[in-house]
């Protein structure tokens, strides 16, 4: 073999690998997304392809938590269930995983038509932003609190104050 044909053949070599090793990087970023119709489980989680999702930055009441309004009593966590069912049911969701918890469920945030929905569930008020705000929702949560959206409109307990008594 001549010096210029092993040249063009290490030079395919080269753009070969080159191909080989920007797929396999595709795959691991393409490990921490997914895309498709969402189940929703509660306020603050929901399955997307067959992945459980937990919503970075926000917590949401539990279901049968229950809340104070002006006139009556609410299951906050059922509404707050729904307000997320209504935020996602027509569209595909996409998310990408920030962190996985111990039982395998992502942490991650989620768009439904190019809209964070950790960022409406707050707008909205029906989820709170998580101790130490991690996603930097908490100029959102004060608008719906000043607003009285949501939560807002009444007494409730934070959801992780709720869990410590049960």
């Amino acid at each position: 073999m001549s010096r210029r044909h092993l040249t063009a053949v290490s030079a395919g070599l080269l753009a070969v690998l080159g191909f080989v090793l920007a797929g396999l990087a595709g795959s691991a970023a393409a490990a921490d997304r997914t895309v498709g119709r969402a189940e929703v489980v509660s306020g603050d989680t929901l399955i997307v392809a067959g992945q459980r999702i937990r919503l970075f930055g926000i917590d949401a009441p539990e279901l049968g938590q229950r809340c104070q309004w002006p006139n009556k009593e609410i299951d906050c966590g059922n509404v707050s269930r729904t307000a997320l069912l209504d935020l996602i049911a027509p569209v595909a969701v996409a998310c990408a995983r920030r962190d996985t918890a111990a039982d395998g469920t992502w942490i991650g945030t989620c768009k439904a038509e190019g809209f964070d929905v950790g960022t409406n569930l707050v707008h909205t008020g029906w989820a709170v932003v998580s101790p130490g705000d991690p996603a930097g929702y908490a100029a959102i949560q004060e608008k719906a609190r000043a607003a009285k959206r949501g939560l807002w409109r009444g007494t409730f307990q934070m959801p992780w104050e709720w869990r410590k008594t049960r």
